[in-house]
């Protein structure tokens, strides 16, 4: 039994295509002229994925914080660029997440939407 490979030690390249798989899965019900749409948004989750990963690991190693010093007079503690980058990458990746969330069917957990009732329920209360 080989030993399961987690992003750890994994190189960017090879989280880039497990993540790239995994959308793949998720997406490869939709009609074909949606996933020709979808396929650059998953090359670019992917790699932002993978990129959000490395920058975390960084991130945890140095801190949120670093010195600068502009000049001999002008020093300080400012924002880890990482973390700027970190923040903006973020904020992308999350809103192509969403764009690829909304072009998925409307199903609870592989099934179609139950009725639960409670519209028949509100409907015949004005009887």
């Amino acid at each position: 039994m080989g030993k399961k490979k987690t992003y750890e030690n994994m190189t960017k390249e090879e989280i880039i295509k497990s993540e790239k798989l995994k959308l793949d899965g998720i997406y490869a019900k939709l009609e074909s002229d949606t996933k020709k749409s979808v396929s650059s948004l998953v090359d670019e989750a992917s790699f932002m994925a993978a990129s959000l990963y490395q920058l975390r690991k960084i991130i945890n190693e140095k801190g949120y914080t670093e010195e600068y010093q502009n000049g001999q007079n002008q020093k300080g503690v400012k924002k880890c660029s990482e973390v700027e980058i970190y923040i903006n990458l973020s904020k992308n990746y999350m809103s192509i997440m969403k764009q690829l969330t909304d072009l998925l069917p409307k199903e609870v957990s592989g099934k179609q939407e139950l009725d639960d009732g409670f519209d028949a329920f509100v409907g015949g209360r004005n009887d």
